[in-house]
């Protein structure tokens, strides 16, 4: 057993930032999946191959230097149709980074997937680990549409197993709701199980999955 853990992002925390995206409100079944950290070659075409079974569109918030190294990956999550955003380019946590070396390594980071992927309106921004200090947030909100969620897997968390993941990510999510995911090096064993299930279950149910 383990402690208390954020599947679900509290309405009031969601409240204080009301320009953020938590959710997408539907009445519709749409779930809006997003993956954080890559591309990496151990993990993204694994889930690339699991989206593309269920026909299911995502997010990628990737992370510029990953970009950079693997940049046949950023082309293959582009090529199959998912949504790129931001996700700093040396996964910084704003928290302990100063406004101007944050808001220098996301710049750097767009202008590596500029290269790749364009989008309509302000790109994506995802910080990493949900981190921002205010100064932060009150710039980048001129230039990006932030997006958090309002479902977190844990499939991150040593602390949480496949089973515990899958059950706690199908408890939480709903219509509308952006489930937070990493196509990453740490996450990929657990990956292996929870997102085909999870797919899997929701697809059963008449559920469609889109990108932001």
């Amino acid at each position: 057993m383990i402690g208390y853990f954020p599947y679900r992002t509290p309405k009031w925390l969601q409240s204080l930032f009301p320009s953020f995206i938590w959710s997408q409100p539907t009445p519709e079944k749409v779930l809006y999946l997003t993956f954080d950290d890559g591309p990496v070659p151990e993990a993204t075409p694994m889930v690339l191959d699991y989206l593309n079974q269920y026909e299911a569109k995502a997010t990628f918030f990737c992370v510029g230097d990953n970009v950079t190294r693997y940049p046949e990956l950023i082309r293959q999550v582009v090529d199959d149709g998912h949504t790129v955003g931001n996700h700093t380019f040396h996964h910084l946590d704003g928290w302990k980074t100063t406004k101007q070396d944050f808001m220098l390594d996301v710049k750097m980071c767009q202008q590596v997937l500029d290269q790749y992927y364009q989008c309509d309106g302000k790109p994506l921004m995802r910080p990493p680990y949900g981190r921002l200090k205010r100064a932060q947030w009150k710039t980048l909100n001129q230039q990006f549409q932030i997006v958090m969620w309002n479902v977190l897997s844990g499939d991150f968390s040593k602390k949480i197993d496949a089973s515990t993941c899958l059950k706690q990510s199908i408890r939480y999510s709903q219509s509308g709701s952006v489930v937070l995911f990493h196509d990453s090096i740490k996450t990929i064993d657990k990956l292996k199980s929870v997102l085909p299930n999870f797919l899997r279950h929701f697809s059963q149910l008449g559920f469609k999955f889109q990108r932001l």
